[in-house]
Formats: C-alpha cells, sequence, structure tokens
C-alpha cells in the first residue's frame, strides 16, 4: 500500500528497516574512480541546474521558505514488468494470546528494487494484508499487483505480525524472497512455502507456542507463509523509473470511539427523519479515518516536500535533535492512534479496479452530502487516499492534521482539504461556483458553465436527499470540490489539473471541481462557510472543545504552520495517558479467564 502502510504500530527494533540490493559494482582503480566522481558531480550539478530552471518555470518564487513543489524528474527507464504477488496462507504461526492460544495475524509486505529514486526520502513500497481474527492457521489470499518491476527483480520481505490495538503489534516473524532476473520466460513462483524466520519474532508469543507444543496443543515449533509470484507481462507505461501500486483496489475505515469521545463525534445518522433521529437519542462517539488505494501510477508532476515555514519543521520531518525527534515521535503515535487497525476496522476491494461501485463506496465513506462536512486529505506517492473530516470544532491536538495524515512524510503527491455536494440534476452540469477567469479551476473547464440552474446542496435547501431522505446513490447526482488548501506542503495549484484527471480516472461518474486556494481564496471560503452553515444547521449541535488544551487552537493547518509546537507538553501528557490505559488493558486483557475479543 503505498506504506501502510505501516498499520502495524512498530515501536523500536519492529520499526522496518530499508531493504537494499548488494550493490558491488565499484571502479578497481583510483584514477577511474576519481574520473567517476568528477563526472558524477558535472551531471548532478547540470541536472540541479535544470530541475531549479523548471522549477522557476512553474511559478517558484525566490524569497520563499524551501519545499513544496518539486520538479525533480523521475529518472529515466525502459517500463518494466508487471508481476501479482498472491498471500495464501501461514501455518504454525506463534499464540500471541495466552488465554485463546491463537493470534490476529496479518502480513506487511515491502519490495525493494535496484531503480534509483527522485530522493532518498521517497517513501518504501509496501502493503497490508486484512486481519484473519483468533487464527494461527489463517487464510488471506490477498493479491498484490505491482508495476515496472525492472529485469533485474526485486527484493521481497514480508512481516508476520499479530494486531494488538490495545498496545504495538507483536511481529510473529519474517519471510524474506530475492528475484534475482526477470524476463518474458521466466516461470513465477507457484503457492510456494517460505519459513519464516522467528528470530525476530516475539518471544512471548514463541514461548507460549513452545507450551503449547509440549502439552500437544502445536504441531510444530516452525511456520511456514505461502506465497505465490506470477509474472503478468510488460508494464505498459512510458517510462519504467519507478515502481508502482496497480491493484487491487480497496478502502478501509476506521473507527476509533475514544477519539470520538473526545472530539465530541458521533456516528451519523444516515437519512433518518427528524422523528426517527427523536427516537435514537442513544448515539455512539466514533472518530473516523478512511483511506482508499487508487489505481497506480499517481502523474509525475503530483510531487510536493514538506515545507520549512519555521526551523523545527526540517528537524521534526527528520527526526533530529531533541525537539525534532519528540515531534517526529508524536506525529507517528497520532498518526498510528487515527489509522489504528482492530475488530472494528472495515475493508471492502474492487479487484477490477476504478469502478462505479468504488465511486459509491468514496461517498458512502464521506456520508454523502450530509451535515456540511470538510475532509482534510492527503495522496501518497503510491497513490493512498487518505482522509477524515475537519474544522475548527474538532478538539483532537493536532500539530499538523496534514503532517499526521503523511505519517511524517517527507514527500507526497497532493493536499488539502474537499468536501461534497449532490447536484439538483444529475445530467446537468454543476453551478458555475468554480473559479475565476484564469484560474487553476477555470483551465479545468470549470467556469465554461453557464447554467446555474442545477443547484446544489449545500448551499441550497434540496428535496429526496439529506436531511429528511436518504440520499441518492448515484454518483452522477454529486460533485467533489477539492483544493490545495494545505500548509505543510502547500501543493501547487498548476497542479490541480492533473490531480483532478487522475481523480476522474480513479472515481468515475462522479463531478469533479478545483479550487486554487490562493486564486480562488474568496470562492473558496463562501462555498466552505456554506458548508459550515449546513453543519450548525443539519448536523449534530455539539460544541468540539476541549477544555485546557492550547494546541486545539491551533486544528487548522494554518496555525500548524505558525505554531505546530506549542501545545506540545499536552500532547506529550495526553498522548502518555492514552498509552499507559492501553498497556493497562493489554495486561487486563491478558490475564488469566479474560478471552480476546
Amino acid at each position: 500500500m503505498s506504506r501502510l502502510h505501516s498499520g502495524a504500530h512498530e515501536k523500536g527494533d519492529d520499526a522496518p528497516e530499508p531493504i537494499h540490493l548488494d550493490a558491488d559494482r565499484q571502479s578497481s582503480t583510483a584514477d577511474s574512480h576519481d574520473a567517476e566522481k568528477q563526472g558524477l558531480r558535472a551531471q548532478q550539478k547540470e541536472e540541479a541546474q535544470a530541475n531549479s530552471d523548471e522549477a522557476k518555470a512553474e511559478g517558484s518564487t525566490d524569497g520563499e521558505p524551501a519545499g513544496g513543489y518539486d520538479a525533480t524528474p523521475v529518472p529515466r527507464a525502459p517500463p518494466g514488468w508487471t508481476v501479482k504477488i498472491t498471500f495464501h496462507r501461514a501455518t504454525n504461526l506463534p499464540m500471541a494470546d495466552v488465554n485463546s492460544l491463537s493470534s490476529d495475524p496479518f502480513v506487511l509486505a515491502q519490495i525493494n528494487t535496484a531503480m534509483p529514486k527522485r530522493h532518498k526520502e521517497d517513501p518504501l513500497l509496501r502493503m497490508r494484508t486484512p486481519t484473519i481474527r483468533r487464527n494461527t492457521d489463517p487464510e488471506w489470499n490477498f493479491d498484490w499487483i505491482v508495476g515496472n518491476i525492472p529485469s533485474s527483480g526485486f527484493k521481497l520481505k514480508a512481516r508476520v505480525y499479530d494486531e494488538d490495538p490495545n498496545d504495538h503489534d507483536d511481529r510473529l516473524g519474517n519471510v524474506h524472497i530475492s528475484i534475482h532476473d526477470i524476463n518474458e520466460n521466466w516461470p513465477g513462483i507457484e503457492e510456494q512455502p517460505y519459513k519464516i524466520m522467528k528470530r525476530s519474532g516475539s518471544k512471548r508469543a514463541y514461548a507460549i507456542r513452545a507450551v503449547a507444543a509440549c502439552m500437544s496443543k502445536a504441531k510444530s515449533m516452525h511456520g511456514d507463509l505461502y506465497v505465490s509470484i506470477k509474472l503478468l507481462g510488460r508494464t505498459d507505461i512510458d517510462n519504467g523509473g519507478h515502481v508502482f501500486t496497480i491493484g487491487p483496489s480497496w478502502w478501509i475505515k476506521h473507527q476509533a470511539p475514544m477519539l470520538g469521545r473526545l472530539a465530541g463525534r458521533k456516528e451519523p445518522t444516515g437519512g433518518a427523519t427528524e422523528s426517527e433521529k427523536e427516537k435514537n437519542k442513544t448515539e455512539r462517539y466514533n472518530f473516523q479515518a478512511n483511506q482508499i488505494q487508487f489505481r497506480g501510477p499517481v502523474p509525475d508532476g503530483l510531487y510536493h516536500r514538506y515545507v520549512e515555514f519555521r526551523p523545527f519543521v526540517k528537524a521534526m520531518f527528520t527526526s533530529t535533535g531533541v525537539r525534532g525527534f519528540v515531534l517526529s515521535k508524536a506525529l507517528h503515535h497520532q498518526h498510528a492512534r487515527v489509522y489504528n487497525f482492530d475488530r472494528t476496522t472495515k475493508w471492502g476491494h474492487f479487484p477490477q479496479g476504478p469502478c462505479k461501485e468504488m465511486t459509491q463506496a468514496f461517498l458512502d465513506l464521506v456520508h454523502y452530502d450530509e451535515g456540511g462536512r470538510i475532509f482534510t486529505y492527503v495522496l501518497s506517492l503510491d497513490s493512498l487516499f487518505r482522509f477524515t473530516e475537519t474544522g475548527k470544532e474538532f478538539g483532537i491536538d493536532m500539530l499538523s492534521k496534514h503532517t499526521m495524515h503523511s505519517d511524517v512524510s517527507v514527500y507526497i503527491a497532493f493536499s488539502g482539504e474537499f468536501f461534497i455536494r449532490r447536484l439538483k440534476y444529475k445530467n446537468k452540469p454543476p453551478p458555475p461556483d468554480a473559479a475565476d477567469s484564469g484560474s487553476a479551476g477555470s483551465e479545468n473547464g470549470d467556469s465554461a458553465h453557464t447554467d446555474g440552474a442545477n443547484e446544489s446542496h449545500p448551499p441550497h435547501d434540496l428535496d429526496n436527499g439529506p436531511p429528511n431522505d436518504e440520499p441518492p446513490k448515484d454518483p452522477a447526482h454529486y460533485q467533489l470540490v477539492i483544493d490545495n488548501d494545505s500548509g505543510t506542503y502547500r501543493p501547487n495549484a498548476k497542479m490541480l489539473p492533473l490531480l483532478k484527471k487522475y481523480l476522474a480516472a480513479n472515481l468515475p461518474g462522479l463531478h469533479i471541481q478545483t479550487l486554487d486556494c490562493q486564486a480562488d481564496e474568496q470562492k473558496m471560503n463562501r462555498m466552505k462557510k456554506a458548508q459550515r452553515d449546513k453543519k450548525k444547521k443539519e448536523g449534530d449541535q455539539i460544541v468540539y472543545a476541549q477544555a485546557g488544551s492550547d494546541a486545539s487552537k491551533a486544528a487548522g493547518e494554518e496555525d500548524a504552520a505558525g505554531g505546530g509546537a506549542t501545545g506540545l507538553a499536552h500532547q506529550l501528557k495526553q498522548d502518555a495517558g492514552f498509552k499507559g490505559k492501553a498497556r493497562l488493558d493489554h495486561w487486563k486483557h491478558n490475564l488469566p479467564g479474560q478471552a480476546r475479543d
């Protein structure tokens, strides 16, 4: 998944380290080595000058803080190979739960190749399987289709974990698979067992396994992971310079009742009528975070780095110095807390890739046009779209929302905010709210609409939908309004048409409108105000405030740009409380007689 991605809550030695292929192709003489170094310096200088000129042509200006849009091109290479990796099943896994003598296993996979990256900080290519509950012989049959694998091969590292939402996930072992050469005659691998290396696994889990083996409840101490790798042919792309996830497309909905209580956020009531809402007074608190794996690759032009708007920002992203280390750890912890995997996490898959059903799933995750919601999003370099509802009324301390969503990633594809509007007529063009002449929106053709009769909700009150009726399911009824309003990465507005084209390919049937947060600032603010007004009128009447929190005042990205460390002491205190409670629950959970959920 695009670095899913770190669904595992990895701590300390459990943190996945980069995997490097062997490389011993060095010059054997000092003269040739010096000449090579001089030539490399000249090439780097020439490339840096070319990139600088290109960046200036894209609108960069002197005096701006470093970061934002990066025009570094993807290294040129011939098209690679498309392979399908299937994680079938595992056998004889250790037991992480002493009461049930079972585990909740999943696989976190990572691919490394010898191909150069645009920057060494580019995120690793990862994928996470769903979790199989209470099983030491799990079956996933989970496919991962990857494009542009070079002919020199790749290294697959699969980590098997036991999911533990109350504490950190326990590693059960590793499997390494090295493929050194790929061509059209490569036979592939068909459901082959690979021994799970126990050395890096949880000592506690294997101790339980050993006891169970002595009691004849386990046949063996050695586990296996069954994997298939199939060659699908050449990747249909012009430049094979980077590896990416093709499919399958999927979505994940994370639910955090504890965060929902802190934020005062309750589960939506759907399209229930007012009388039904009165009957259903009891509502569960819930904070929802979402991930959607789009089809790759992300367009090369969507490439942005964090902006060094304050001295501490670089230290935070590179985890250098005491302050940077503490800030980085706090944000990683926030990411793990918001995108937490547990038994309430819901999955959905679309093996066929982008389709109408996938667009409907997206609309379901954002609750259609209910409640005037506004969302914060980040699109990763491996096509992973993460988003949560946002707003100044949310009281959860976020040192930086977009940094949290990206899991403190140095480079991303795009970021900003979006919201959904329902159109009165699905076969008429959306209202021309989008952009002024010359803005990014007008470049998309959005200002060409002259038919203003097609009203939308918000801001207008429309029949046959929220707040009084169930929302229509046809994506043609809805418009996605998306912008580049992110102080952390400051995406280039000239890339908005490219973003729109990419989203249209992955969310077929949905009307898409882009807004430049600078050129369209007045219209963007007006449209978001209409969303907030509808939220006050139609949404729940809860004051999302957290008393005594300085950082809660900085819920917006603009405040994070001005003082992300303001509420650090409060944040660390709160996180320490969460961690302590989680560990207490974990030990209570493992007392004799307490079975795992």
